[in-house]
């Protein structure tokens, strides 16, 4: 398989790894909201991704950290007057119920930022120690004049480092407009609090609603880019394969995460293979709570069906850029019912009682279209001209499908749903209601009898109440409309 690297700019074979696994790192959320459809498009992307590697034979450790310190967080909470490690638990409990609701299963651990502090700060000593970092009275800051190739994954020079400097990253006293913190200083009051306490509990709530821990350096918190990189040497080392996330993160969040590694280890490169998500607007435009355009998952889901979402999400190359609007997710849904359509109908020729038609032989074919499925899947991760081989199967035997017998219906049933299920997408059988298949029955009786104005009022019946039946040489085939 090759993917796309971000950071040598051109496609790079992703090899299996002797010995282990695959070891793969995905930029998890901030918890301080209810995730929205932008953090889908990146998860259901990297879950689909890993479902694949693993139907290929991979052995993969897929983990994603938990951001529950940073400046989102605490600020959400001053305004709820609650502790903001509470609210990071409520919103991360909220985080996974969604991922479960929409499919996202692949993810092997969760990691909090705040589960890590001793590891923070052991890697916080080391680059102090080797004089990529300084303290001056806000914290620990790096210095990033010292490594020589920052801005390689985004392709800035040091001097563009600026203009994305987060409010924990502010200070006068900083050497460099671009450095970012490591280690923000809190001004914590130990009054009435004894060091029994302070160990028992190994964090402790500011004056000014911060969580702060004790360092060597006094009270005070992580920055957000010295979180991820402390968690993935936990559990990787020095280096690893593959780092994903969206493409905004590309800077300074990764470009930092690069500089913080490869200064502490000496080793190049931190990550093979750097892996991002196109971006997500909505009717063109950037998704903002002030323009009120902002997409919660759950709302998304009070619509439409987790695999309507995923559908769309992989109907697109993971690289690009998406525009959302009510007319694509609309036609993502059509082309779902499309084949939960065929597959109904391969099932109706499954079960039927009729004698089968002699047997021409499918499986050439479907080894074909199972060998350019895989190819494309292989080239860069191509979801949509994956899915648009198995829709063109779908075309070329719509007009035939009725001259298949069981056991062709049966394979081709088997083999459609295996390929979308690699990507996640499992379409379960409509269940019909009861009442539904009575007025179908009693509508095909009528049109037996040749009682067309009466069997043609029953449809429209059966249509008015969220279905549609298809009259086909095997019989009625009850359908649900979209």
């Amino acid at each position: 398989m090759e993917i796309f690297n971000t950071l040598s700019n051109k496609k790079e074979k992703i090899e299996k790894p002797k010995k282990g696994f695959l070891k793969l790192f995905v930029c998890g959320p901030t918890v301080y909201n209810y995730p929205h459809i932008g953090h889908a498009r990146t998860y259901l992307v990297f879950d689909a991704f890993v479902r694949f590697l693993r139907t290929q034979n991979f052995k993969i450790f897929y983990l994603q950290n938990i951001t529950d310190v940073d400046d989102k967080i605490i600020n959400k909470a001053k305004e709820l007057r609650r502790n903001p490690l509470d609210l990071a638990r409520f919103f991360e409990k909220e985080y996974k119920k969604i991922m479960k609701k929409i499919g996202v299963i692949s993810v092997d651990k969760y990691a909090r930022a705040s589960d890590y502090i001793k590891e923070i700060q052991g890697q916080i000593d080391r680059l102090l120690k080797k004089g990529f970092a300084y303290q001056i009275e806000d914290g620990i800051y790096y210095d990033i004049s010292k490594f020589k190739d920052y801005g390689k994954l985004s392709r800035r020079t040091s001097l563009q480092a600026e203009d994305a400097i987060s409010r924990i990253d502010e200070s006068i006293a900083k050497r460099n407009k671009g450095d970012f913190c490591l280690w923000k200083k809190v001004n914590y009051n130990l009054q009435n609090q004894t060091q029994k306490q302070i160990s028992k509990s190994n964090f402790q709530i500011s004056e000014n609603g911060e969580p702060c821990w004790p360092s060597p350096w006094g009270w005070g918190r992580p920055g957000w880019h010295i979180e991820d990189t402390a968690i993935t040497e936990k559990f990787f080392g020095p280096q690893y394969n593959i780092h994903g996330g969206g493409i905004d993160l590309k800077f300074p969040h990764h470009e930092a995460e690069i500089a913080q590694m490869e200064a502490i280890s000496g080793r190049k490169p931190f990550v093979k293979i750097w892996m991002h998500t196109g971006a997500l607007s909505i009717e063109n435009k950037k998704m903002s709570k002030s323009l009120k355009n902002f997409i919660l998952i759950s709302d998304f889901l009070k619509k439409y069906s987790p695999e309507v979402l995923r559908f769309f999400v992989l109907s697109y190359h993971y690289r690009s850029p998406i525009n959302y609007s009510e007319e694509i997710i609309f036609q993502s849904q059509k082309s779902l019912q499309n084949i939960k359509e065929f597959l109904e109908k391969l099932k109706l020729i499954a079960s039927s009682k009729k004698k089968s038609n002699k047997s021409f032989n499918i499986k050439p074919t479907l080894n074909i279209i199972d060998k350019n499925f895989i190819k494309a899947l292989n080239d860069d991760f191509n979801t949509p001209k994956a899915l648009s081989i198995i829709f063109d199967m779908i075309s070329s035997w719509q007009n035939q499908i009725w001259q298949f017998n069981k056991k062709q219906a049966k394979d081709i049933a088997k083999f459609t749903q295996e390929k979308l299920k690699i990507l996640g997408i499992e379409l379960k059988p409509e269940k019909i209601p009861q009442k539904i298949k009575i007025l179908a029955q009693k509508r095909e009786l009528l049109r037996r009898n040749k009682q067309f104005v009466q069997s043609d009022l029953l449809r429209k019946k059966i249509e008015m109440l969220g279905y549609k039946v298809e009259d086909t040489p095997l019989g009625s085939l009850i359908l649900k409309n979209f």
